[in-house]
């Protein structure tokens, strides 16, 4: 049975809407236009990416149908929406994930980081796993680990990445995420920011679970002979 709708936290949208950022793909017009992220996706608004024919529109030589997608962009409003929209499915799935019963701040904060870093992700989390034992502490920690990204193919730890897990964690154990945000230094270029790599923690654990999965059974099973039938043996006479 599928877990029940909750309502996405308005503190959630907030924090994503201040890392996400807005940025317009055409600033000489009026509107907010879409623009290419650093993953090569075609977006809108605050993170919202565009799709044709249901896939994912990609690449700098897909401008013009990006453009055709938003003719006239889309203003402040219209990005707020698409945003509410977009978290629907995501608060879906966090809800799906849990095991245990977490607050409104939990579930804002556990949003917010799927909105990053994708639900698969966060269903093959340490994190997660430390929250449905119980761990609250110990999942509230594993925010920090997904802070890194590769940058010409080097791994390391981003500033902007680590003020967003530090808000999160925050938001996670009901403290002031502006504060803890602000109390990170680095500027946050949320435009350009690539998206956060699987922990190596968490890539093996990951590993360890497909290796001790059960292998499917692509054939059906060999019927088991009948047992060989007792030989009858010849009534005896009366003497």
């Amino acid at each position: 049975m599928p877990a029940p709708l909750r309502d996405v936290p308005q503190a959630a949208v907030e924090l994503i809407k201040s890392f996400e950022g807005i940025p317009d793909g055409d600033p000489t017009t009026v509107n907010i236009d879409a623009y290419l992220c650093p993953a090569g996706v075609w977006t809108i608004g605050w993170g919202h990416a565009l799709t044709d024919g249901g896939a994912q529109l990609k690449g700098a030589e897909t401008k013009a149908r990006a453009r055709q997608l938003y003719p006239g962009g889309i203003t402040r409003e219209q990005a707020e929406a698409l945003l509410r929209a977009d978290l629907i499915p995501r608060a879906a799935s966090v809800s799906s994930l849990l095991k245990v019963k977490v607050n409104d701040q939990q579930f804002g904060a556990l949003i917010a980081l799927v909105f990053n870093i994708g639900a698969g992700n966060l269903a093959a989390s340490t994190l997660l796993r430390k929250l449905n034992a119980g761990d609250v502490a110990g999942a509230a920690d594993q925010f920090l680990v997904w802070d890194k990204a590769r940058v010409n193919g080097v791994l390391q730890p981003l500033a902007g990445l680590t003020r967003r897990r530090k808000a999160e964690r925050a938001m996670f154990l009901g403290e002031n995420w502006r504060v803890a945000a602000a109390a990170t230094r680095g500027r946050l270029s949320s435009a350009t920011l690539p998206v956060p790599e699987m922990p190596q923690e968490d890539r093996k654990a990951a590993r360890a679970a497909k290796t001790v999965k059960p292998r499917a059974q692509t054939t059906a099973p060999k019927a088991l002979p009948p047992p060989p039938t007792a030989a009858r043996k010849a009534p005896r006479k009366a003497r």
